[in-house]
C-alpha cells in the first residue's frame, strides 16, 4: 500500500518514520555537511558527467516536487567517475526549496541552508531496472547542486517556462531537447558520502555527491518556484513550498571531499 506522505504537520518528515521505518536508519540523508570535517581524499576522481538532450522526455508535478524525466534504456547520459565505479544512468532531475530565500535546500553546509537544491538522479547499470538498483547499496548516485540567489538562471530558466503547463498535482507536459549539464557549476569540486533517498520510501541506496559550489537563481525565478500546487486540480489550492527533509544524524559516517 502507498501511504500518503508530505510535508505539511500532519504527514511531513518527522511522521514518516512511522510508516517508514528505516527513516531512523543508519545512513539517512540530508545532512549538514561541514567542512572542516569532511576529509580530503586524492583518490576521489573527478567527476565525469555525459548528458544527451534528446533522452529527455516530459516534465510532471508528482505534488511533492516536479521533476524532468530521461529515457534510461541507453548508455548516452551517465555519470562515472567520482565516488563511483561502473556507469550509473540519469533517470530524473529535480529541486527541493523554501517559502521564502533563506531555506529551502535539504543539505546544509555548516548548519547553512541555500533557497533551493537540484538533484540529478542516476542508477547503477550493474543492475536490470531503476526499480531493483534503488534497493541496493550501491545503486543510485545522486548529484546535488545549491542554488543561491544571484543573476537569472537562463538555462533554468527553459524549465519554469514548462510550469504553467504542470502548475497542479498530477499535470505533466511533454519536455524536450534539455541539457541538464547547463544547470551544473563551472567548477565541479565535491562531497560525498554514503546515504538515502530523502523521500519515502528513504531508501539506503545513495552515493550522494554534493557540488560545492553553487549556481545562481534570480528572486523571481524562486517566485516561479513557489507557484507550483501541492494541490490537485478541484483541491483547495496549496502552495508548494518547504518541500525539503532537515539534515539527519551523521551517525559516524565519513564525509569525504573532492577537493583541498
Amino acid at each position: 500500500m502507498a501511504h500518503a506522505w508530505g510535508y505539511a504537520a500532519n504527514n511531513g518528515p518527522d511522521k514518516w518514520v512511522s510508516n517508514f521505518p528505516i527513516a531512523d536508519g543508519p545512513r539517512q540523508s540530508p545532512i549538514d555537511i561541514l567542512p572542516g570535517g569532511a576529509s580530503y581524499d586524492s583518490g576521489l576522481k573527478p567527476l565525469s558527467l555525459k548528458y544527451d538532450p534528446s533522452n529527455c522526455l516530459e516534465i510532471l508535478n508528482n505534488g511533492h516536487s516536479f521533476q524532468v524525466t530521461f529515457a534510461d534504456d541507453s548508455d548516452s547520459s551517465t555519470l562515472k567517475e567520482g565516488p563511483i565505479s561502473g556507469v550509473y544512468r540519469l533517470k530524473q532531475f529535480h529541486f527541493h526549496w523554501g517559502a521564502s530565500d533563506d531555506k529551502g535546500s535539504e543539505h546544509t553546509v555548516a548548519g547553512t541552508k541555500y533557497p533551493a537544491e537540484l538533484h540529478l538522479v542516476h542508477w547503477n547499470t550493474k543492475y536490470p531496472s531503476f526499480g531493483e538498483a534503488a534497493s541496493k547499496p550501491d545503486g543510485l548516485a545522486v548529484v546535488g547542486v545549491f542554488l543561491k540567489i544571484g543573476d537569472a538562471n537562463a538555462s533554468l530558466q527553459k524549465v519554469l517556462d514548462a510550469f504553467n503547463d504542470i502548475r497542479a498535482k498530477g499535470k505533466q507536459t511533454s519536455f524536450a531537447d534539455f541539457d541538464p549539464s547547463t544547470l551544473l557549476p563551472g567548477c565541479l569540486d565535491y562531497w560525498t558520502y554514503d546515504g538515502s533517498l530523502t523521500t519515502p520510501p528513504l531508501l539506503e541506496s545513495v552515493t550522494w555527491i554534493v557540488c560545492k559550489e553553487p549556481i545562481s537563481v534570480s528572486c523571481e525565478q524562486m517566485a516561479k518556484f513557489r507557484s507550483l500546487l501541492f494541490s490537485a486540480e478541484g483541491e483547495p489550492e496549496c502552495c508548494m513550498v518547504d518541500n525539503y527533509r532537515p539534515p539527519q544524524p551523521l551517525k559516524g559516517r565519513p564525509v569525504r571531499a573532492s577537493f583541498q
